[in-house]
């Protein structure tokens, strides 16, 4: 019996699910942004506080630094887990093989093992015949 395999080339992975979604979440934003100022009350504000703006571009800087680095972090931790999917994978086919090699043995022994029971059977009900046989026809 062989194991089920799963069509990848059909069925996106969930990684690439949130890849598309985040991408249409920041493309939407974006366009939402720019056509109807959704952050036009940050403008207000560091008109009102004109101090305040001198550490906006540390901010922005921080955050999209922040940004860069969760991206490549999140990059490698995917790039491990495939990396050990794939080794359950040949492994789990490896302990398989051996359950089936396992299997196949004990099918033989088993088999070997009947057939030494059904010959001692015989051999048993040979010699109870030839003494049965002898006890009512002495020679």
């Amino acid at each position: 019996m062989k194991p089920q395999q799963t069509n990848t080339k059909t069925k996106p992975s969930n990684a690439k699910k949130d890849l598309v979604f985040i991408s249409f979440g920041t493309i939407s934003m974006l366009i939402l942004s720019y056509y109807y100022n959704f952050f036009f009350f940050l403008v207000r504000y560091f008109q009102k506080h004109p101090r305040s703006i001198t550490f906006i571009d540390e901010i922005i800087t921080s955050l999209f630094t922040l940004s860069i680095g969760l991206a490549i972090f999140s990059w490698r931790r995917w790039i491990e887990l495939k990396k050990e999917t794939t080794q359950r994978i040949k492994l789990q086919e490896e302990l398989l093989q051996m359950a089936k090699t396992q299997a196949e043995t004990e099918r033989i022994i088993s088999k070997q093992l009947r057939s030494e029971i059904e010959i001692r059977k015989a051999e048993e009900l040979h010699q109870q015949t030839t003494a049965h046989h002898k006890k009512n026809h002495p020679v």
